[in-house]
């Protein structure tokens, strides 16, 4: 089954990176996040990624053409300019990367998209987003409720802090726990391809009229996972998330 990817994006508030590279490719333990999504549907045998480009989108088609090379060990004979690879792991991976436009809306992306998916259920994310999201148990939702749409729905990350009090004494803290209460939309999906007949153009921002109107049109449902989620937004995230990998501690690396 295909997955749709999307990493256009300008990633204005993570700047610090993004000057130079897309947002997809802010590296987290020495990989580009975009790796890491894909590396976790690898794991549950999706291997098939169609990934809409925009923003610095050459800076990712050069990663994906140099990517045996940059991890192998290589010898290179400089006579014939034959190199030869070795020692590498090369996941069994087919990636169709689609110009989609620099200006173009989260929808106008997807929509752009629809070629080279096929007249198949997708998976869709965005490219700045890693979970523990059961691939095969969201799938299995999506195809048992037989509506055009599937969205992960999460437990945002608290900002600050956690306290449980006993009067005015702390019983327990936990730092930046994920929130108790209240559910987000988590950005991994599952399409029909109807759901295309919703996006009117490049202008169209997904998480507006066509997810509304599939919900008015009672098509959208949600999966809701209570495990580990976190975009990586702001610098703060990124830190987040390569502190995690540092410690050895990083849920979403299902594939170690």
């Amino acid at each position: 089954m295909k997955v749709g990817i999307l990493a256009g994006g300008v990633g204005s508030r993570l700047s610090e990176e993004t000057q130079v590279k897309p947002k997809p490719m802010v590296e987290i333990g020495g990989m580009p996040i975009l790796w890491h999504i894909m590396m976790h549907y690898s794991c549950f045998g999706h291997n098939e990624f169609v990934v809409a480009l925009g923003y610095k989108g050459e800076y990712i088609k050069k990663y994906m053409v140099d990517y045996c090379s940059l991890s192998s060990n290589l010898t290179v004979h400089l006579k014939t300019g034959a190199v030869e690879m070795a020692d590498a792991y090369r996941p069994d991976w087919k990636i169709d990367l689609v110009d989609t436009g620099i200006p173009t809306n989260t929808g106008g992306r997807i929509k752009r998209l629809q070629p080279y998916m096929g007249n198949e259920t997708f998976f869709l994310t965005w490219g700045d987003g890693v979970s523990t999201v059961d691939f095969d148990q969201l799938l299995a939702f999506h195809k048992s409720h037989g509506k055009l749409a599937t969205l992960t729905a999460v437990r945002p990350p608290a900002r600050f802090g956690h306290l449980d009090f006993e009067g005015d004494q702390v019983q327990r803290f936990t730092e930046k726990p994920q929130t108790a209460e209240g559910w987000i939309n988590g950005a991994f999906f599952v399409l029909e391809p109807e759901v295309f007949d919703y996006i009117d153009g490049d202008d169209t921002q997904f998480e507006k009229e066509p997810l509304e109107r599939l919900a008015a049109d009672g098509q959208l449902m949600a999966y809701r996972h209570e495990g580990f989620w976190q975009c990586m937004d702001t610098l703060r995230d990124k830190l987040r998330l390569e502190t995690m990998w540092q410690s050895g501690e990083a849920p979403w690396a299902m594939w170690e």
